[in-house]
């Protein structure tokens, strides 16, 4: 599937329709360059579930619980993670394989511990500062 975002104004109702095609998936891997829109595209998720919190990149922290209308939500940044034990340190399995929603960022340094059905989903930025979400 793909979803288009014209303008920041439409990231809501894109993220509207990203909830109602994810089913009963609950493992998203954000794929996109430096600036792509990852985490403003999980935000205004986070936002369409219910989310009251304040949603931030978990650059530093690695991983942000907030809590949705129907329970957890995971948000995760692999950016700095420079070997896998980090990631099996954490504890990842408690996270990934608790039914919960989980939107990670920068899965290509952890394809290897992501569960067979993730869901990839690549953000472009197009050349005319248009963003394409495919999954």
């Amino acid at each position: 599937m793909e979803i288009s975002i014209q303008h920041i104004e439409d990231i809501r109702e894109a993220a509207r329709l990203f909830i109602d095609a994810m089913g009963e998936h609950t493992v998203f891997a954000f794929y996109g360059k430096m600036g792509a829109g990852k985490t403003t595209f999980i935000k205004a998720i986070c936002e369409e579930l219910g989310v009251c919190d304040v949603i931030t990149s978990p650059t530093f922290a690695i991983v942000n619980e907030y809590t949705a209308s129907d329970g957890p939500v995971y948000h995760f940044d692999f950016y700095r993670i420079k070997k896998l034990e980090e990631v099996y340190d954490m504890g990842f399995e408690d996270y990934f394989y608790s039914g919960s929603r989980c939107f990670v960022e920068w899965p290509e340094l952890i394809e290897e511990v992501l569960p067979e059905d993730a869901v990839k989903v690549q953000i472009k930025e197009e050349e005319d500062g248009t963003r394409a979400i495919l999954f």
